[in-house]
């Protein structure tokens, strides 16, 4: 029986897979460097199972958008929907939230999609939330919230 390889197509899927640049790895890098250390490892570990799924990794790349948030940046975003053009994406004021705090219990992610383009798709995040709370019983993830479901968030 011949056998072929399946090297090549392997190569060809993993260039289609979207990667972060060097400046968007170190970005991501600081950005977990401010999560407390449980919540950092259960982000670390879902990330290796997501990139090691060879369909998951075709989906788009997870990647963290916030983590700590100053008081004033949490005020910005408390502001849209409200005083502010767009929809509401935080019902916490400067203070209140898990972001405003060093290190941070709390962080945001959304993909890095083949084409470049960011996506904050509820079907990706709910993937990827179950991974997270795989990863740590104790994560939390904001789609699982009663009401105001903030897809985007991981916290413990």
């Amino acid at each position: 029986m011949l056998r072929r390889s399946n090297a090549p197509v392997a190569k060809q899927l993993a260039r289609l897979a979207p990667q972060l640049s060097g400046v968007q790895q170190r970005i991501e890098a600081a950005r977990l460097g401010q999560a407390v250390p449980s919540l950092g490892a259960a982000y670390a570990h879902a990330l290796a199972r997501w990139a090691g799924d060879p369909v998951l990794r075709l989906l788009g790349r997870p990647f963290i958008t916030e983590c700590y948030r100053s008081p004033e940046r949490q005020d910005e975003l408390y502001e849209r929907g409200r005083s502010k053009p767009g929809p509401v994406v935080t019902y916490k004021r400067g203070g209140e939230s898990k972001h405003n705090r060093l290190p941070a219990p709390a962080l945001d992610v959304a993909f890095l999609l083949a084409d470049g383009e960011v996506s904050w798709s509820g079907l990706l995040l709910s993937k990827f939330a179950r991974l997270m709370k795989a990863a740590d019983a104790r994560v939390h993830w904001g789609g699982d919230w009663p009401g105001f479901k903030d897809r985007p968030h991981f916290e413990v």
